[in-house]
């Protein structure tokens, strides 16, 4: 049973950082890309990033590039989201998901078999 826990969101103004993670367990995490969506009131689940298995390759939305970089650590089984000069716009609920592959390419919702719960970030003006 794949088991994905995010964690690390929360309030913060403007312009303020955020760091997510998420831990997995009950998978072998070096062999699967892992990514992370969101999801605001009322909008679809967006692909925000993703990165290859061994950490050497990421993929970011338009939107967060230059302010978000994803991050991995294998022998933590964790990856993490650092969020850099957050705006109101990117206040969602954050899904860490597990791809169907080792590498990076997928940005699609179906191509992510595995999701955690979730965590909200809520930017303020």
């Amino acid at each position: 049973q794949v088991q994905l826990v995010e964690s690390g969101g929360g309030l913060v103004q403007a312009g303020g950082s955020l760091r997510l993670s998420c831990a997995a367990s009950g998978l072998t995490f070096r062999n699967y890309a892992m990514g992370w969506f969101r999801q605001a009131p009322g909008k679809e689940r967006e692909f925000v990033a993703a990165i290859s298995w061994g950490g050497g390759h990421t993929v970011y939305t338009g939107s967060v590039k230059g302010r978000f970089s994803i991050s991995r650590d294998n022998t933590k089984n964790t990856v993490y989201l650092q969020m850099n000069s957050l705006k109101p716009e990117d206040t969602a609920v954050y899904f860490c998901a597990k791809d169907s592959s080792g590498i990076v390419g997928h940005t699609n919702v179906a191509d992510f078999p595995s999701w955690g719960q979730g965590t909200q970030v809520t930017v303020s003006s």
